[in-house]
């Protein structure tokens, strides 16, 4: 995993607008953040991604695959509907299978973080934290998605609401807090 500030420049969001400054695991577990890498082929991955949905209680799961190919014409569409910031009022988990692409997460002075995600990475971002998510330039992703109940797909996109939103209140405070208890 690749992880440094971005650039904010204008362009493509496939490119990696990689600002040159580095970052490291430490500041994304900052900011709620939990990283860890299960390389898929190897043979204890699949055991070791149950036990974590376990112990995160986790009931379900699928796949998604992000392509030209998977989405046909409405692929455009969704990779601009992915990018738009945003907020859930669950965590998101990602385990990438196969493929590439970019998560971006506001840090605490509201700078854009870009991790690069690629196959065996797990991201777990907390519920109420900022985000938006890209394919990279070749364009496909394969990702393992979590959830502890049914798939809740409401993207809260940001606005005076979400701020007042409960959830984002609760991710500011354990913020604030360090993520303590």
């Amino acid at each position: 995993m690749h992880i440094f500030y971005h650039d904010d420049k204008p362009g493509d969001c496939r490119l990696p607008h990689d600002s040159g400054i580095p970052l490291s695991l430490p500041h994304l577990s900052s900011l709620g953040i939990h990283y860890h890498t299960f390389p898929p082929a190897h043979p204890s991955s699949a055991t070791q991604v149950s036990s974590l949905a376990t112990a995160r209680n986790y009931a379900s799961r699928d796949e998604i695959t992000v392509s030209p190919s998977a989405m046909g014409a409405s692929y455009e569409d969704k990779i601009r509907s992915f990018y738009e910031e945003h907020m859930h009022e669950d965590e998101e988990i990602r385990y990438i299978l196969k493929g590439s692409g970019y998560f971006d997460v506001r840090d605490t002075e509201d700078r854009w973080v870009r991790i690069k995600a690629e196959p065996g990475d797990l991201i777990i971002l907390p519920a109420g934290i900022y985000h938006r998510f890209t394919v990279d330039e070749d364009n496909y992703i394969n990702a393992m998605r979590l959830f502890q109940t049914q798939p809740k797909w409401a993207a809260l996109n940001r606005s005076e609401e979400t701020e007042a939103n409960e959830c984002r209140k609760n991710y500011v405070r354990a913020r604030a807090a360090g993520f303590q208890g």
